[in-house]
């Protein structure tokens, strides 16, 4: 029943004609608009520092879970252990990331950021931290909730096993 009561809003289309009844349907679109633009973003700010996409988003990922193996890097990026091992040894021969013994596991190593480097990507994404952040300060804490509710539900999906 409470799917049937969920507002519908006044119908918009993406770009394929496609009808965006729903409040559902704006919120799919509006997440695939924002993902587009983060892609091309961070496509630039790549290219701005020599690195590839690829390259970029493997610096973010270990921003965001710490330090890592290649082997778990794997895991949560789906690149494959040979593309992984490729992207590393590019960002290692640019200054990015080292890689280190693990205390946990000597038979493994654990890749890690060079935080000089970091923080001169770092003034790359200011701008936009800043801005995100404003646009934070117009919603209720109740709606940020909600929203990460969503995010942290979409994260987990993309990183669950299939």
């Amino acid at each position: 029943m409470a799917a049937k009561q969920r507002a519908r809003i006044a119908p918009s289309t993406d770009t394929a004609g496609r009808n965006a009844a729903t409040v559902a349907d704006r919120m799919v679109l509006e997440i695939r608009k924002f993902i587009a633009s983060a892609i091309f973003f961070n496509a630039k700010a790549a290219e701005s520092v020599g690195l590839g996409l690829t390259d970029m988003q493997m610096v973010h990922t270990l921003q965001l879970y710490g330090p890592s193996t290649p082997g778990k890097l794997a895991q949560s990026t789906g690149l494959s252990s040979g593309g992984v091992t490729v992207a590393l040894d590019r960002l290692e021969r640019a200054g990015y990331v080292k890689r280190e013994a693990n205390p946990a596991d000597r038979r493994s190593l654990l890749v890690v950021l060079v935080p000089s480097r970091i923080r001169k990507l770092e003034a790359l994404y200011k701008d936009v931290e800043r801005n995100v952040r404003q646009q934070l300060e117009m919603l209720s804490e109740k709606d940020i909730e909600a929203a990460l509710r969503v995010f942290a539900a979409l994260a987990e999906a993309r990183t669950s096993p299939e």
